[in-house]
């Protein structure tokens, strides 16, 4: 009997960072990802809801949803949902194609830094910061001091290359799709239809109807998602939990959602 096509379809929820808890992480993300792929699937369908977060863990996912798609020369679809905004783009963009709803924004093709500085309430409060290193440059960006003019130019050459490598992934994967006459790299978002016009999607569509359409209405779907503890271990990790809760929300609320 012949066998009934199937799409694995892997869910990247969340904030991008090092920790991976309830976010996403090259750590946490490994094992759906090889198991998705690993399944003997028609095609890789990633549902994406994501703000970014950090460039080197967007790297890493990204170049290993390319190393697995040509491992096993199966094409990948990425499927926006709210947002893939920042280091979810980068994402998004390892995918053959990228399809979004006419909500849904895209783009924020930018590296940013934050931080904050509290030297002057120190020294209100009467407090001295000593800070000790051997090597002129190994206390950077101390927000307990003042700002230094030489950490905030070796900052900036930081963020111009972290900016270029994420163009040059951009332009690699969507090549000639990109429009010519508009600058989408300044961190500038898009929404649906105009993600589209400016070459950052491939059209309107959702995940179901489009696989259907592509693998025929007989195409059946294998779930891949990221498992969460029942129950938090400790109060110290209910706390890190919900701080990790509050910062990813506030990321997501930048772009209103």
């Amino acid at each position: 009997m012949k066998s009934k096509p199937t799409v694995a379809v892997v869910r990247l929820q969340g904030a991008i960072g090092a920790t991976g808890r309830g976010g996403l992480s090259d750590r946490s993300t490994a094992s759906i990802l090889e198991k998705a792929f690993k399944s003997k699937p028609k095609a890789v369908a990633l549902e994406i809801n994501s703000p970014g977060g950090s460039p080197v863990q967007s790297s890493l996912i990204g170049a290993r949803i390319r190393r697995l798609a040509e491992e096993h020369d199966v094409p990948v679809y990425a499927f926006v949902e709210d947002v893939a905004a920042s280091g979810g783009y980068w994402i998004a963009s390892a995918a053959d194609e990228i399809w979004s709803d006419s909500c849904s924004i895209l783009g924020s093709i930018g590296v940013i830094s934050a931080g904050f500085g509290a030297h002057v309430f120190l020294q209100r409060q009467g407090i001295e910061r000593r800070v000790y290193t051997a090597g002129k440059s190994k206390s950077m960006l101390d927000p307990f001091r003042p700002e230094n003019e030489d950490d905030i130019e070796r900052l900036n050459r930081l963020l111009e290359q972290l900016h270029a490598q994420f163009i040059a992934h951009v332009q690699s994967r969507r090549g000639d799709k990109l429009a010519k006459d508009i600058d989408l790299f300044t961190g500038e978002i898009w929404l649906g239809q105009s993600a589209i016009d400016v070459g950052l999607s491939d059209g309107i569509g959702h995940l179901v109807p489009l696989m259907k359409d592509r693998y025929g209405d007989k195409v059946q779907f294998k779930r891949f998602e990221q498992k969460r503890p029942l129950f938090p271990r400790f109060g110290a990790q209910l706390a890190q939990d919900a701080m990790s809760e509050i910062e990813e929300r506030a990321e997501f609320a930048r772009f209103g959602v």
